[in-house]
């Protein structure tokens, strides 16, 4: 089943582009769909990925060999990040030739570890997510909590999903990490994954987490960023434009790039829509669609939290001007209501909304408390963020 996607990379002559994202986000089908008559090499492929890596020259040799009306489209290059000296060569027939090229890989680390040649701002840069709602549809809530939205698992059959995502974790997350040389202590790293599954959407303590890995905070801290870097997860920061003593300002949260895969790590599995492993997930899903619509509408805005020490919190506030709270519960009461009320009087957002499982919208004061459904239409309609 073909998705339409909402990312669309639209390159103007001779203009090149990379295209990152976790595996399996759906960039190579993305990529034959948007391309179709685009020349292709695809590193994955053993044969391939040792002759180039070997002699990257080939591949300036190769093209210029071609007919000019196969060069017409971008030149589509698949895992680049695995051979990160064909980016000279890349660089020069940019440069020389006029050529397009769209470079595609799951991480931009190993090139930057490697000092390859990132084209120095010769190429666009273009980031895929996981399925959205918008691409979906879906509103079976569940079977995204339970399945997430990797294309293949969001496909995948009730009774098979949970074995994609084992072997998601483990040949992917793990391994591949390992091999790409990004850690060296791969026993350590499993160890992180276990805690990691337990300390998503939380407060990360670097210490506590060390202590359960058996490492120091430092390599703590280098494997987030190492999760952050190959886009499996990314940190949420604290709200800080108004400082005062009562708000934390240090603590950062985590979140995994796809609420499916977070739930294997903390072996949650969603059965009704209550309950705190519910909220625990449901948040997550709306905090990727956020982040989604962020890179795909290229507005760019700080998506933060906001907490005070006394426990008082709004789980995202997006640029100054909107806060949103997410409640998995299907009645709001104004109990639940103390973070956003505390955050409005302290910061005077422009618009303050809490997401939950209300079948209607209403107001409350002048919170709007949406519908799951209503608000992931309004966003991807452009009608919360102006």
């Amino acid at each position: 089943m073909n998705f339409h996607r909402i990312l669309d990379i639209d390159l103007p002559p001779g203009q090149s582009a990379f295209l990152w994202g976790a595996r399996k986000t759906g960039k190579t089908t993305f990529l034959k769909n948007k391309f179709p008559d685009s020349l292709r090499i695809d590193f994955l492929k053993t044969d391939t990925f040792l002759e180039y890596l070997k002699a990257p020259s080939l591949l300036r040799e190769r093209i210029l060999a071609k007919d000019e009306s196969r060069l017409r489209q971008p030149i589509i290059l698949d895992e680049v990040q695995k051979v990160p000296h064909i980016l000279d060569e890349v660089h020069w027939l940019i440069e020389n030739k006029g050529l397009s090229f769209v470079l595609c890989g799951s991480s931009a680390r190993k090139l930057k570890r490697g000092h390859a040649n990132l084209l120095g701002g010769r190429a666009w840069r273009y980031q895929m997510a996981p399925l959205t709602f918008a691409e979906t549809g879906e509103c079976n809530l569940l079977r995204i909590l339970n399945q997430g939205l990797i294309p293949s698992h969001y496909l995948a059959s009730e009774a098979n999903y949970r074995k994609s995502l084992k072997a998601y974790v483990s040949d992917y997350l793990i391994e591949e990490v390992f091999q790409e040389g990004l850690t060296r202590n791969i026993q350590a790293f499993s160890r992180f994954f276990d805690a990691l599954g337990h300390c998503q959407g939380e407060l990360i303590n670097y210490a506590n987490i060390a202590r359960d890995c058996g490492v120091d905070a430092k390599t703590v801290r280098e494997y987030f960023f190492i999760l952050e870097d190959t886009l499996v997860g990314s940190m949420l920061y604290p709200y800080t434009k108004r400082k005062s003593r009562d708000i934390i300002t240090q603590m950062p949260k985590f979140y995994l790039f796809d609420v499916g895969v977070g739930g294997y790590l903390s072996r949650r599995i969603v059965l009704e829509e209550k309950g705190e492993q519910f909220g625990r997930a449901f948040e997550h899903f709306i905090h990727m669609e956020l982040q989604a619509y962020n890179h795909y509408s290229e507005k760019d805005m700080d998506i933060r939290y906001w907490r005070t020490k006394a426990g008082h919190e709004v789980d995202f506030i997006l640029g100054d001007e909107i806060c949103i709270e997410v409640k998995g519960i299907d009645l709001v009461k104004p109990s639940n209501l103390k973070g956003i009320v505390a955050f409005k009087e302290e910061c005077r957002p422009g618009k303050s909304i809490v997401v939950c499982n209300e079948k209607e919208p209403r107001l409350c004061g002048d919170i709007r408390i949406i519908p799951w459904r209503m608000f992931l239409e309004e966003l991807w309609n452009g009608d919360i963020v102006a």
